[in-house]
C-alpha cells in the first residue's frame, strides 16, 4: 500500500518575552537586558516596557521585534513625516529632540571616556540643504518613483513630504515630480539632486539616455518658474550647467563658491557654529601659523586665515584644492596657501611645514586620521582641533595625542543630522606644557 508523507510545517511562532527599555543607542533602538546580554529593539524607548520576539540572538546581544507596547515613554512624540518607520532616512522621529542629543552624547562620552561639556545645535526641522532623491519608472502603474530607499531595502518610498529639509526644497518635491513624469525619457532618469545654496536652489538630473530638444526645454522652463538653477549629468562624470547661478555658500561671513558634486556640510546652521567654536576653542593669535588638514575647499582655513598670520591648508582631492585657491582669491585672502597632497605621507617634510605650526585643525572622512596623527605629533603644535564624522575613528586617533602628552580640554557633540544615527562630533586637545 502506498503511504504518502506531508512535510513538517516550520514554526515560525516565537515566544514572546516581557522587556523594559534602559537606554536609546544613537540609531534610536531601545536597549535593554536578555540573558545578560545587550538586546536592541527598533521603535522603543527608555522606561517603555514591551511584549517582543526574538528575530537574531548572537552569542552577545540579540536582537527584538515589538508586538505589543504596554506603555508611552514621556519623551515619546508623534513623528513629523508620514513616512517614518518606513523611509530609511531617519531613526528617531519617535523621540523628543533632548532624548537623542543625551542619547549621542552619552555614547559619545562612552567611546571617548570622557564628559561631554556641550551639544552644538540647531533647527531640528528643516535643516538639510542637500537631497538626492531616487527615480524609478513603474511601467505597471505608469508612475513615476521619487523619493529615498525603503529602511532595510532598495525599494523606493515615494516621498510626498519630507520636514528635514529646507522647507524650499521640501516644497519643490511635488512640482518636481511632476515635472520628470511629463518627460519622454522618464524611463532613463537616475536621481536628483536637490540643494540650497545661500544664493537659491540646484537641481541635478542624472540621465542615461540623451534628453530630447522637448524635454530640455520643459526642464528649462521648470527651472525658470521655481528660480531653480539646472544642471544635467548625462554621465557619472559629466556635468552641464544650463540656467541659474554657481551656486555658493557663507562660512564666517566669507563667500565660498562650490559645485553642486562638491561636498559641503549638509545643516548650515551647525556648519556656522562649528566654524566659531574651531576658532574660539584654538584660541588664534595674530602671530599664530595654522596647518588644517582635509580642508576641503576651505570651510575652515578661509575663517582662520581672517585671525593668523599665516594659514596652510591641504587637501586628497585636487579639485578641490583649486576651489580653495580661488575661493581665498575672491575672499582677498593673501595669507592663506593651499596643497594637493596624500595625507599618509610625511607632510612635516615638505618645504611649507617647515617653519611648524602653532595650532592643527583636522576634519577628515569616516576613517578617520590613523596616518596623519604620527606628523601631527611630530609638529607639536600647541592646540588641535579634531572635528568627526565617526565617533570610532575619533576615539582610536585621539589615543595617539593623549598617549604624548595631550589632553581632552572640550568635547561637543554636533548635532548635524537631528533624527537619525549620524553623530558627529569635535574635540580640544591642548598640550601640556
Amino acid at each position: 500500500m502506498a503511504q504518502f508523507y506531508s512535510a513538517k510545517r516550520r514554526v515560525t511562532t516565537r515566544e514572546r518575552i516581557t522587556v523594559t527599555v534602559t537606554d536609546l543607542d544613537p540609531f534610536g533602538q531601545g536597549v535593554a537586558r536578555h540573558n545578560g546580554n545587550a538586546l536592541f529593539i527598533p521603535g522603543l524607548l527608555p522606561t517603555e516596557t514591551a511584549e517582543i520576539t526574538l528575530n537574531e540572538e548572537k552569542r552577545q546581544f540579540a536582537r527584538g521585534e515589538v508586538k505589543r507596547r504596554l506603555n508611552d515613554s514621556p519623551e515619546r512624540v508623534k513623528p513629523e513625516c508620514p513616512h517614518f518607520g518606513v523611509c530609511g532616512g531617519c531613526q528617531q522621529q519617535h523621540a523628543s529632540v533632548a532624548l537623542q542629543q543625551r542619547s549621542k552624547s552619552a555614547a559619545l562620552a562612552r567611546l571617548m571616556k570622557q564628559d561631554v561639556d556641550e551639544v552644538i545645535a540647531a533647527q531640528p526641522w528643516g535643516y538639510r540643504r542637500r537631497a538626492r532623491l531616487s527615480l524609478s519608472w513603474q511601467p505597471k502603474t505608469q508612475r513615476l518613483d521619487m523619493g529615498f530607499r525603503k529602511a532595510g531595502d532598495n525599494d523606493i518610498i515615494n516621498v510626498t513630504r519630507c520636514p528635514v529639509l529646507v522647507p524650499r526644497l521640501e516644497a519643490m518635491l511635488a512640482p518636481l515630480r511632476e515635472c520628470l513624469a511629463g518627460l519622454g525619457a522618464v524611463r532613463h532618469l537616475g536621481h536628483v539632486e536637490l540643494v540650497e545654496a545661500d544664493n537659491g536652489p540646484l537641481m541635478v538630473l542624472r540621465h542615461t539616455a540623451a534628453l530630447s530638444h522637448s524635454d530640455k526645454e520643459k526642464l528649462e522652463r521648470f527651472s525658470h518658474s521655481q528660480g531653480i538653477a539646472l544642471y544635467l549629468a548625462p554621465q557619472s562624470e559629466i556635468l552641464e550647467h544650463v540656467s541659474g547661478e554657481s551656486p555658493w555658500y557663507s562660512s564666517d561671513g566669507l563667500r565660498l563658491m562650490f559645485s553642486p558634486r562638491d561636498f559641503i556640510q549638509v545643516n548650515d546652521g551647525v556648519n556656522q557654529q562649528m566654524v566659531t567654536h574651531a576658532l574660539e576653542w584654538l584660541d588664534i593669535q595674530p602671530g599664530d601659523r595654522v596647518l588644517d588638514l582635509f580642508c576641503g575647499m576651505g570651510n575652515f582655513t578661509l575663517p582662520l586665515a581672517q585671525r593668523a598670520l599665516s594659514v596652510v591648508g591641504v587637501e586628497g582631492v585636487a579639485e578641490l584644492v583649486v576651489k580653495a585657491q580661488e575661493n581665498a582669491q575672491q575672499n582677498g585672502l593673501q595669507n592663506v596657501t593651499f596643497f594637493h597632497e596624500n595625507l599618509e605621507d610625511d607632510v612635516t617634510q615638505q618645504p611649507w611645514a617647515s617653519q611648524g605650526f602653532d595650532k592643527v585643525l583636522l576634519d577628515p572622512a569616516r576613517a578617520g586620521a590613523a596616518g596623519v596623527m604620527r606628523h601631527i605629533i611630530k609638529l607639536s603644535p600647541g592646540r588641535v582641533v579634531y572635528v568627526s564624522c565617526n565617533p570610532a575613528t575619533l576615539a582610536r586617533d585621539s589615543e595617539a595625542l593623549l598617549n604624548v602628552g595631550y589632553q581632552i580640554q572640550r568635547l561637543a557633540m554636533l548635532d548635524m543630522f537631528p533624527h537619525t544615527g549620524h553623530l558627529e562630533s569635535m574635540v580640544l586637545f591642548v598640550k601640556n606644557k
